[in-house]
């Protein structure tokens, strides 16, 4: 087994430049911008991912259907300008399912998600350093061992998307106006009201 993890690194920052998402800069920026708005909202905090798990916190839930309701609106009118496309991703359904499993165990025990991990790691969380370096290297694992494990990945179903299953395009606006609403409609109490700060 010959790793070279320079060359690796090397390789996927070349990958992103190829794939037309943004300089390197951009992206950048965008991950600041990004975990700016995470540690203002307090979300990297163990006590929000845990109010959320146990449905006594919607401060998480809130914040995901406002960002994701807001990016659905802006992508439907970007390609409608021309400024943007999609990069519909394939379903693997057997890979979706294992993929779940071990993001669901590793959120469980970590306490945070890959989002909020590095934020968590810039206040100084050096638990959740450790999970990040684990993170990273099992990431480039499964890449390295990529070729081997397509086996149990399950078949490819295609790119099917919600707005082909319905027949309009528009639905992407509806889906984004009603995950606003949603995000508006959660309660605002948070766990701490419930068993204190953690």
């Amino acid at each position: 087994m010959n790793f070279n993890i320079i060359e690796f690194f090397s390789h996927t920052i070349d990958l992103v430049q190829k794939q037309h998402h943004g300089s390197i800069l951009t992206i950048f920026l965008i991950g600041v911008v990004f975990g700016v708005i995470i540690q203002w909202s307090r979300v990297d905090t163990f006590d929000k991912i845990a109010g959320f798990a146990m449905l006594k916190g919607f401060k998480v839930p809130k914040m995901l259907f406002l960002a994701i309701g807001i990016a659905s609106i802006g992508l439907y009118f970007m390609i409608k300008m021309g400024w943007a496309h999609y990069h519909v991703k394939p379903i693997i359904l057997g890979g979706l399912i294992l993929g779940g499993i071990i993001f669901g165990i590793g959120m469980a025990i970590l306490g945070l998600c890959p989002g909020t991990g590095p934020v968590a790691v810039s206040e100084g969380n050096i638990d959740v350093l450790t999970g990040l370096i684990g993170g990273l290297l099992a990431g480039a694992l499964f890449s390295y061992l990529y070729p081997s494990l397509k086996a149990i990945m399950g078949p490819n179903l295609g790119k099917p998307t919600l707005a082909q299953l319905v027949g309009h395009d528009w639905f992407i606006f509806i889906y984004g106006a009603a995950l606003i609403l949603i995000a508006f409609l959660l309660p605002s109490h948070e766990i701490e009201e419930e068993v204190g700060e953690v």
